[in-house]
């Protein structure tokens, strides 16, 4: 029988021995007690409405205790007696009780979902708030469709945990209350005949509630699962398409798929084991006390009336008890996706602020590496190796290399992706980790060498670089990068949606599109990371010209493999291996004959072949 305590064949492999990792961990296991506490605070915004529920709750097993009482009038004061008198005023109460029920359902069910609803935008803006803030290298290690499905199912599914849940927790101690005590009132010594199954209840439900929630964590991680390789997939359709690898990913997704079904069916198997025989215990109490009440009844100690009520009472009693039962198993379900939801809270980011950041009132773009040593998060491989150098302002300075070299890393330290392990980072000659990573980025604009595009309109696109600015400044931006003209023969110009990723538009476009952004945003420090890969010949010289209005009094850092493109760099900085293997002007670092030349002439070569062929 499968375990969800147990790895799964999914986890196991395909058969062949070969272990599969899982696609997404387990977030930790939290006591319920902690992790109620931690999410109670965000129902601070409704909790005066989640008082009024409680009122509404509150009055609901009133209503419904006086409408059966009714039932009792009805039997021994109208029907055994037959004074038929009476039955017009007891048919006017029992309508007016139905009224009063159903407003008070009506005033229930809106004023729940409109809590609920509420306390579950308060989550879910402050998870995604939350995640806007982490550093690069979170999003680098987790997989966006797991990220994406605690955003959304498992915010959904805490609801329940908090809320929900404990309103119906209240609802059921009500109910257990009102109609315990009329039964009390009726009949004291039958009242406590029915209470001896009670205690069966809570021990099936204690027996059932851990095993439910290994089942429910499970089912939630392998969720998550599904959603991650659907992202993932799909997302990169092209790729799966051309190297025909959708029979390897239909696979994948069959797999995770299946592990998800065999979670979720002995979640399901636990919850229908549970309810028969919670039914059993149920249909013993009542027996009991149905045999107590005809002995009592047959004796005339109680009337039928008396009897029909109390049967009707006691049935109303043990539905609570079966609920209360039910709900805890549902507590622990709905635990496994608070667990999850608390796993992406509890992140920190890799960088924050200082707890007094410097503001400097003028920021002239001097940007400086001093000995700096970097190694990815559980990399054992050191990224850069005691790399120094500097970019005077207005000055260009390329960053060169192998893949590998370090080049992209240098640019992601700049922007406080990340900090240094050793060394420092300066931007005017103060350590970047003084300075609080949003104002650190208003200084920096970027090119990023995957030309990424919003869906959205132009104006939107371009704005997203300075957001208010005006539609003169957008258009300005458009001419200085050399896309007014492809933008005004667009069919709603400015106003035209991009599409997803820029579909609508060229490479040649969208690479323009990204440079008017950067030039809106007019920041004293440029990065271009490989500002021409992907486009061809023409394209490439179409972005040259805006290129360079774009770097003209700023200091820029250009990260490149193509030697080509930074020749007539200021100074441009050899990486290799991660470290600084030589720097100079492109004729300085020509003329030593050594790492530069050579790889200048390797490329040459290969261009050569390529014009050749």
């Amino acid at each position: 029988m499968w375990s969800p305590l147990r790895p799964t064949a999914a986890d196991a492999g395909d058969g062949d021995g070969a272990r599969v990792d899982p696609v997404v961990e387990p977030a930790p296991a939290l006591p319920l007690r902690r992790t109620f506490g931690r999410l109670w605070p965000y129902t601070r915004g409704g909790r005066r409405w989640l008082a009024l529920l409680l009122v509404l709750v509150l009055a609901g097993p009133v209503v419904d205790a006086a409408a059966i009482w009714l039932f009792k009038v009805v039997v021994d004061d109208v029907l055994v007696p037959h004074r038929l008198g009476l039955f017009l005023p007891v048919a006017l109460a029992y309508a007016g009780l139905t009224v009063v029920a159903g407003a008070l359902g009506f005033a229930d069910e809106m004023t729940s979902t409109w809590v609920g609803e509420r306390f579950l935008l308060a989550l879910r803006a402050d998870v995604f708030r939350h995640l806007q803030g982490l550093s690069l290298g979170f999003f680098e290690r987790r997989r966006l469709g797991d990220v994406l499905a605690r955003l959304t199912g498992d915010v959904e599914a805490v609801e329940t945990f908090l809320l929900s849940g404990v309103v119906d927790a209240v609802a059921y101690v009500a109910e257990l209350a009102v109609f315990l005590g009329v039964l009390f009132y009726l009949r004291w010594d039958l009242a406590l005949v029915a209470l001896i199954v009670v205690p069966l209840f809570w021990f099936t439900a204690r027996h059932f509630s851990a095993r439910v929630k290994a089942a429910s964590r499970e089912r939630r991680r392998r969720s998550g699962s599904v959603s991650a390789l659907t992202e993932e997939s799909l997302g990169n359709i092209a790729l799966v398409q051309a190297c025909n690898r959708q029979g390897w990913e239909q696979e994948r997704f069959r797999r995770e798929s299946m592990a998800r079904f065999r979670a979720t069916m002995e979640a399901t198997r636990l919850r229908a084991l549970f309810a028969p025989i919670v039914d059993v215990l149920e249909l013993a109490g009542a027996l009991i006390v149905l045999g107590v009440g005809a002995w009592e009844l047959a004796r005339g100690r109680l009337t039928l009336g008396e009897l029909l009520v109390f049967v009707a009472l006691l049935s109303r009693l043990y539905g609570p008890v079966r609920g209360i039962s039910r709900l805890s198993n549902g507590f622990y379900s709905a635990s496994a996706a608070a667990e999850r939801i608390l796993e992406l809270l509890d992140e920190r980011p890799q960088v924050s602020d200082p707890p007094v950041p410097l503001r400097p009132a003028r920021v002239r773009g001097a940007v400086a590496f001093d000995g700096v040593w970097f190694r990815y998060p559980g990399s054992t491989r050191v990224a850069l190796f005691d790399v120094s150098f500097r970019a005077e302002p207005g000055e260009t300075v390329a960053l060169v290399g192998p893949s590998g070299a370090g080049k992209s890393t240098a640019a992601k330290l700049l922007l406080r992706f990340y900090d240094p392990e050793r060394g420092a980072v300066r931007l005017d000659g103060i350590d970047l980790r003084e300075l609080a990573v949003a104002d650190l980025r208003e200084h920096i604009a970027v090119l990023l060498q995957e030309t990424l595009v919003v869906h959205g309109t132009v104006r939107e696109n371009i704005a997203y670089g300075r957001p208010g600015a005006t539609d003169a400044e957008i258009v300005a931006a458009a001419r200085a990068a050399d896309a007014h003209e492809f933008v005004s023969r667009l069919p709603d110009g400015y106003d035209t949606v991009v599409g997803r990723n820029g579909r609508l538009l060229s490479g040649g476009q969208c690479r323009r599109l990204a440079i008017a952004r950067a030039m809106i945003r007019d920041a004293p420090v440029l990065i271009l990371d490989e500002p021409t890969t992907g486009l061809d010949a023409e394209s490439a010289r179409r972005v040259l010209a805006p290129l360079g209005r774009l770097m003209r009094g700023r200091t820029t850092i250009v990260v490149s493999h193509d030697l080509s493109a930074v020749r007539h760099a200021d100074r441009i900085v050899l990486l290799r291996g991660g470290c600084v293997a030589d720097s100079g002007t492109h004729g300085e670092l020509l003329a030593r004959d050594d790492g530069y030349a050579r790889l200048d002439r390797l490329q040459r070569s290969d261009l050569a072949e390529e014009v050749s062929s």
